[in-house]
């Protein structure tokens, strides 16, 4: 079976505690501005060419509603012209207010705003749907991009990264393209078609209009560069304190036992302050560029309402007009303002798609070869020719490594802690490729076969056991998912772990909390081989498999293990070394290399490295 999720999922971050997850939250997470706006802003645009004709139609209704809006206060104008009129005529004694013509109009202009809510609707609806499909997407190719990247990514990047990546980060170009889109577009022809509407009343009104909208403009531009850079500081303390969280809650025993309660607090109040200054800070700067629109706005009404009280009084423009400019400089405002908002979301829309692409163009593993090897009838035949191996290149981990192991071989692998044990058995697994040499199983390169068809000749014990939310049946299944429940409970018994999970509440039936926290550490290990036993492999790699468990159950699980390693390969790394007696061969290693081989009894007599080892476990201090 593939084993490449057990070590990637050992990795996985919690999600239980991320912060910055309530919201608007996105917009917050992205303060920063995009290195590349117009490639990243294109390449998103990749991602909704797929969408063309919902976007056409999203268009058509958007021009639609807004020509609606746009209209109805010109058709209110002229209500208000007739009524004023009439009132006039009838003060006069020379005619009659026309109330049937004004309910006309009003009905008219009810049902202008009835025709642009529904537009408004269908068009949300659409690019609803259309956001939201485009995030199913991006976090699909994450997801798949995840099992590709090479594990050393994940040695070398924060967690909370990754996590912010997924979450954050996508959540921020959903809001955009399912809220700032749809505003954009109604923004744009909003403008242009109030700036029309507003000509053919009156050029001067227009133009007073426009001479308060550099001011707008340059004071909202100001709130912008100044709140851009608290919010960065934002997105800053959001990941400190996510990763703060994330590093006690998952090792919050730990932490309790060295009583580092009040030293944890006292460092997430650091991040804690830091994150509240400067989102206060980002939030009221964002907060006042509506008050200041209003501001402005209330000047260029007074200055609209004087001019057009003289141009009345010079029969220039009638009463109605001015009712109607008025509205359209309110309607004009408006967009102008949201744009101006716009402008920053998409600088942080740009900010979190680029941060995914980047995630996305990581440097894949060595791709698969076209001409895999079939490993239909496995032998289990094992060799390490010349291998040299560095997690940095400049600093090699394994060197000039070789040994050849025959099918159905015990090997035990000893050694001082970072002498390269458990690297040897990543490079055979292929999560990591050699720098140099090669690895051979059955006389082929382990790079002729699919990751996914070399994986199925190994079942791993890890000296960590990775347990997952659910069942106890489910968790051992993982080795073999088409197995039935009596071959698990067969596999459990041969692991020693029928016993105590019948002692367990609802038995096989019971669920593991997401720590696992409800099983002891040794019960945890024994699930671990239970799986790998249903596994059947033709070759066994046990990490300190037997580390977690007590001398009785260490001792029915090597019973239980030498049944099962017999005719199989398999490779045993433990630091102790009475676990290994046993063994067929046993690999001495030291600073990468081997430097001693031999059966446990061979490399006793020889007294050598490996027998100051054995022999440092019986020493006493006096």
């Amino acid at each position: 079976m593939s084993q490449e999720n057990d070590i990637r999922k050992q990795n996985k971050p919690k999600m239980g505690m991320g912060m910055g997850m309530g919201p608007g939250h996105g917009r917050g997470m992205s303060g920063e501005k995009a290195k590349n706006f117009k490639g990243t802003m294109s390449r998103l645009a990749g991602y909704m060419s797929k969408y063309k004709i919902k976007i056409i139609v999203v268009i058509f209704f958007a021009i639609s509603s807004t020509a609606s809006m746009i209209i109805g206060p010109k058709i209110m104008g002229n209500a208000t012209t007739t009524l004023f009129t009439g009132l006039l005529q009838k003060l006069k004694g020379s005619g009659e207010i026309d109330f049937k013509l004004i309910s006309y109009l009003l009905a008219g202009t009810l049902m202008l705003y009835l025709i642009s809510a529904l537009f408004s609707y269908i068009m949300g609806w659409i690019m609803t749907s259309v956001s939201t499909d485009i995030t199913y997407r991006l976090r699909k190719d994450i997801s798949h991009k995840m099992n590709k990247i090479p594990l050393n990514y994940y040695d070398k990047t924060n967690h909370g990264q990754i996590l912010s990546r997924i979450t954050n980060d996508v959540d921020t170009v959903n809001q955009t393209l399912s809220q700032s889109m749809t505003q954009i577009i109604t923004s744009i022809f909003t403008v242009i078609g109030v700036m029309v509407m507003m000509l053919s009343i009156n050029w001067m009104m227009t133009l007073a209009a426009f001479v308060i909208l550099p001011l707008s403009m340059g004071l909202v531009g100001k709130i912008i560069k100044q709140s851009q850079k608290y919010f960065k500081e934002q997105q800053a303390s959001i990941g400190n304190a996510n990763g703060h969280i994330e590093e006690m809650y998952g090792g919050h025993l730990v932490m309790k036992a060295f009583n580092g309660e009040d030293a944890s607090i006292e460092k997430f109040e650091t991040f804690n302050d830091s994150l509240y200054k400067s989102a206060w800070k980002s939030q009221f700067l964002s907060g006042m560029m509506m008050p200041i629109m209003t501001f402005v706005g209330n000047i260029g009404y007074v200055l609209i309402s004087i001019l057009g009280g003289y141009l009345a009084i010079k029969k220039a423009i009638s009463v109605g007009d001015i009712q109607a400019f008025i509205q359209y400089v309110r309607n004009f405002n408006q967009p102008i303002g949201q744009l101006a908002n716009i402008s920053n979301v998409l600088q942080q829309t740009a900010a979190a798609a680029e941060r995914v692409f980047e995630f996305l163009d990581i440097e894949q593993e060595i791709s698969e070869t076209k001409t895999p090897v079939e490993n239909i009838n496995s032998k289990g035949e094992v060799e390490f020719k010349n291998v040299h191996f560095g997690y940095n290149p400049n600093t090699p981990v394994i060197k000039n490594f070789s040994a050849k192991v025959a099918p159905g071989t015990k090997v035990a692998i000893v050694g001082p802690t970072g002498a390269g044990k458990t690297t040897i058995v990543k490079l055979l697994m292929r999560f990591y490729d050699v720098n140099s040499g090669e690895i051979l199983v059955d006389g082929n390169n382990i790079q002729n076969f699919t990751r996914n068809e070399l994986r199925n000749n190994f079942a791993m014990v890890l000296q960590d056991a990775w347990l997952y939310n659910s069942t106890i049946m489910e968790n051992i299944r993982y080795g073999n998912p088409n197995a039935t429940d009596q071959q698990v409970i067969e596999a459990a018994k041969a692991a020693h772990a029928d016993h105590f999970i019948h002692t367990l509440p609802d038995g096989y039936n019971m669920i593991l909390n997401e720590e696992t926290s409800n099983i002891s550490q040794g019960q945890k290990q024994l699930i671990t081989i239970a799986r790998a036993i249903l596994a059947n492999p033709k070759i066994l790699i046990l990490d300190e498999a037997t580390s977690s468990v007590d001398t009785r159950t260490e001792g029915l699980i090597q019973n239980a293990m030498d049944n099962l390693m017999e005719n199989r390969t398999s490779f045993v790394i433990a630091h102790r070394l009475s676990t290994i007696r046993n063994a067929d061969l046993i690999l001495v290693m030291k600073d990468g290399d081997i430097i001693e081989q031999g059966t446990h009894n061979q490399l006793l007599e020889m007294s050598g490295f490996y027998s100051e080892l054995y022999l440092s476990q019986f020493d006493k201090i006096n």
